[in-house]
């Protein structure tokens, strides 16, 4: 029997829905939610990212400042951007696309960014929090993946959650947020000795590592829930993840397909963190 799809477009429309009907609200109460997007150089993969940001932002209803700066912008000149996002009170989430362009150091940009307003997740007060369990900012993918079991009520707990992929945008931060349901976490990668081993002990198998096609049908375990992270492009233009797909849903029960699964829920995410940072600086209760 062919897995049931994981429709990440669907969950996506509904938290943005959601979040529109609030920001209605903030704004009837002169809040108005605002992202600042800062695009360096002409990466055709970022511009086309920040393009579907920003018009994530104009649906729901999110102010949208939009910063871009040519691949020849000094170190000094974006931090200089970066502290005044920072320091205006208009902006309430401040993203930077990655990645940047070579001779940019993008952890020293990242950990310029206020806590406050790191609706990315990246920096390291965010992902400390994490770590400890404490409430803050959480990296839109993962948190998107995370919302996605919870709309097909795929519960976690008690079940062996396999992550192939160990970055710290995406793998690390959801095996963290697993745990957190009460997984059971193994974080597996590139260089995991007997891979399909580990990944056919999966319940919840997830999958980030930016290899087209890389898991195949033979390493899921009949019955479980697949979440494929991974966006690649193939010699012929067509978007695939890093699960074979037609192969591995017919062993799964649930599965996200690519395009349509994670990467609405990414854009969704950081819509939902931009609007609980503009809660945060007006005082108010927050859910993060």
């Amino acid at each position: 029997m062919a897995a049931e799809l994981i429709d990440g477009k669907k969950v996506a429309a509904d938290i943005k829905a959601g979040l529109k009907t609030e920001i209605d609200g903030l704004k009837a109460q002169g809040i108005n939610p605002g992202l600042a997007v800062v695009l360096v150089g002409e990466d055709p993969a970022s511009k086309k990212y920040v393009a579907n940001k920003q018009k994530a932002c104009e649906a729901t209803g999110i102010t949208s400042f939009s910063h871009k700066l040519p691949a020849t912008v000094s170190q000094q000149e974006l931090i200089t951007l970066v502290d005044e996002l920072n320091n205006d009170p208009r902006v309430h989430g401040i993203l930077v696309q990655l990645p940047l362009p070579e001779g940019l150091d993008a952890k020293e940009i990242m950990n310029r960014i206020s806590p406050q307003k790191d609706v990315d997740g990246f920096g390291p007060d965010a992902l400390g929090k994490l770590m400890l369990d404490e409430p803050g900012f959480i990296s839109c993918t993962p948190h998107g993946a995370m919302k996605m079991l919870e709309a097909y009520n795929i519960d976690p707990k008690g079940k062996h959650a396999v992550v192939v992929g160990r970055s710290v945008i995406v793998g690390k931060p959801l095996a963290m947020l697993l745990l957190r349901k009460h997984a059971t976490v193994t974080i597996a990668h590139s260089r995991t000795p007997d891979l399909k081993d580990v990944c056919l002990k999966a319940d919840i198998l997830c999958v980030a590592v930016g290899k087209a096609k890389m898991i195949t049908g033979d390493m899921v375990k009949e019955g479980a829930a697949v979440v494929d992270i991974g966006i690649n492009v193939t010699p012929e233009g067509k978007l695939v993840g890093d699960v074979d797909f037609p192969a591995a849903k017919e062993r799964a029960a649930y599965i996200t397909p690519v395009p349509g699964g994670a990467g609405p829920m990414t854009i969704a995410m950081l819509m939902y963190n931009t609007v609980q940072a503009a809660k945060m600086a007006a005082g108010m209760k927050v859910e993060v």
